[in-house]
């Protein structure tokens, strides 16, 4: 894929730069540091800086104004772009930019259309596993959010050019899901009219109600004429089966598909978890010691070795999931991300302990924590459902908010930072919101092309168009912006930051709107309008790109 304009500005100046530098004596070719190009944060800076004369004085032996002078002295400006260079403060260099080197970002963006801003294909392989909530229940807030961060940082990677497996891990073994079978089965009893009483840490919830309502309904008493073993099994098949195409009805609302579902009990019936002990203990990394075998994981930098089989012969929870972990690694991921509840932390050093201990590179594993998320309402903490009077769901919320503001509002921060979740405000049709202000942007554009067409102009063929009218200080944001987008999703894919995407649009969408304000799209100059127009369609489809990577819609009209 060929670089797109900043990258070939950039590569000039770099190269430009180094010219100089060895035609003053300054130092030789091979020898020259990295220095950074960026653009400055003051305007009135130019549109390039550089700090290569600092980074140059040990080899050069000159202060860093002198170094400044001799490059620009032997810079051969009319290589990249440049109009004007001066030297600011201890030694930077500020360029002025032939502002022309942008137009051509608008002919980039018609042409790869919905792939602009698409990287070539890396040949890595990134497997992405999260959500993974017990099917024991409804979906919850942290869970959404893992989900929208999720789903939108898979987006990324796949659109970086990288192959990715989106997954689940289906807690679908041990306790909990033993006690959601009791559970069931107590209500069912009850509704045949029998004394049951749930399980200690049995589920409460009325969705368990209304499964055993549906089955007194449609098996009557017929589940009690079952053996133990067989009716336990039924209830417990049943309650998954249940839970899970609850799990997978509210994340196809949300916009989340996956590749995989891995089923835990999997693990079992495949004999990986036995596989994974005797593999560990092949390995010398595993001992005896008060009836319960453990695995020396301070060797590896954990902070006390682990449990793996108790003494009463059970599994602890990090045996299965070192099984898990290790059939990861035999698939031959480049790289596996797990995103994590807040209240994980503390298992990420165990579990990279665990596969180095295994013989397997523990950098391949990437953990990223989802912090919690806090629900405001009228300026009030919401713990609650004001329909159920339990924990507020993921379905609640996509009922009360919708999807779209979610999905924006969760990927909009950090994902290691806490979210305050304002619902007054992710409902309100003002700029204040930012989903509506993003959506509103892209609605704005689509509503003037539509009205370029009402008065009957219509847009030429792009090589008839004279970009060079574009001349306006906005102008020049909006094309700056858009040669921008290419490096932003690199860099959220590279940093497994999907929060700057939405950024990189909110702020392409204020210097829309700012456009907008100041100047015209349709005027009287035919070749001025056909310019705007062209550029307004480019704005459009980056905008329009950005949200369909993090998952929200990017309406026509609003």
């Amino acid at each position: 894929m060929s670089q797109n304009v900043l990258e070939q500005v950039y590569t000039a100046i770099r190269e430009g730069i180094a010219d100089a530098v060895v035609a003053a004596g300054l130092a030789p070719r091979e020898e020259l540091p990295v220095f950074v190009l960026e653009v400055p944060r003051d305007k009135s800076h130019g549109d390039l800086a550089t700090n290569a004369a600092m980074q140059l004085t040990k080899l050069a032996r000159k202060n860093p104004r002198q170094i400044a002078e001799a490059i620009l002295e032997h810079l051969d400006k009319g290589k990249a772009s440049i109009l004007s260079a001066e030297i600011a403060g201890p030694g930077f260099i500020n360029f002025r930019l032939d502002r022309a080197y942008l137009y051509p970002v608008v002919g980039q963006v018609e042409a790869a259309g919905e792939n602009y801003g698409r990287g070539a294909a890396t040949g890595k392989r990134v497997e992405v596993e999260f959500v993974s909530a017990n099917p024991t229940g409804s979906l919850h807030l942290g869970h959404a959010r893992g989900a929208a961060v999720g789903d939108a940082l898979c987006n990324v990677l796949d659109f970086a050019g990288n192959e990715v497996t989106r997954e689940y891990y289906i807690n679908d073994a041990g306790a909990q899901v033993n006690n959601l079978a009791r559970s069931i089965e107590a209500r069912y009893r009850q509704q045949l009219g029998q004394q049951a009483e749930l399980p200690e840490d049995g589920y409460h919830g009325e969705d368990i109600v209304g499964f055993a309502k549906e089955l007194a309904a449609e098996k009557g008493d017929g589940l009690l004429s079952l053996t133990d073993e067989e009716r336990f099994a039924f209830f417990k098949a049943y309650g998954l089966e249940r839970e899970l195409g609850k799990i997978k009805r509210d994340l196809e609302r949300f916009r989340v598909p996956f590749d995989l579902w891995y089923s835990e009990t999997s693990l079992y019936e495949k004999g990986l978890v036995v596989q994974a002990l005797d593999a560990l203990r092949e390995k010398g990394q595993v001992y005896e010691e008060e009836g319960a075998t453990w695995l020396n994981t301070t060797a590896y930098g954990d902070d006390k070795n682990r449990v793996l089989i108790k003494n009463d012969g059970s599994y602890t929870y990090l045996t299965p999931d070192i099984a898990y972990h290790r059939d990861k690694y035999g698939r031959g991921y480049d790289t596996m991300i797990n995103i994590w509840g807040a209240d994980h932390h503390g298992y990420i050093p165990r579990m990279k302990a665990a596969m180095e201990a295994l013989g397997n590179d523990p950098d391949k594993l990437v953990v990223l924590i989802a912090q919690m998320v806090s629900l405001f309402q009228n300026g009030e903490k919401v713990k609650m459902s004001k329909r159920t009077g339990k924990a507020v769901t993921m379905e609640d919320l996509m009922d009360e908010v919708g999807v779209d503001a979610i999905r924006y509002f969760f990927t909009m921060r950090s994902m290691d930072s806490h979210l305050d979740f304002d619902m007054d405000l992710a409902v309100s049709t003002s700029n204040e919101n930012p989903v509506y202000y993003v959506q509103y942007a892209h609605a704005r554009i689509c509503s003037i092309l539509r009205q370029a067409e009402e008065q009957g102009v219509s847009r030429l063929p792009l090589e008839q168009v004279e970009l060079s009218r574009l001349t306006s200080e906005h102008e020049y944001d909006l094309l700056l912006k858009l040669a921008e987008y290419p490096q932003e999703i690199r860099q959220a894919a590279e940093q497994h930051a999907p929060h700057r995407l939405v950024r990189y649009v909110y702020e392409l969408a204020s210097q829309l709107h700012s456009y907008y304000r100041a100047e015209r799209a349709i005027t009287e100059d035919a070749a001025q309008t056909q310019a705007r127009l062209a550029l307004l369609a480019a704005v459009r489809a980056v905008i329009a790109s950005a949200l369909r990577l993090i998952g929200v819609s990017a309406p026509e009209r609003m």
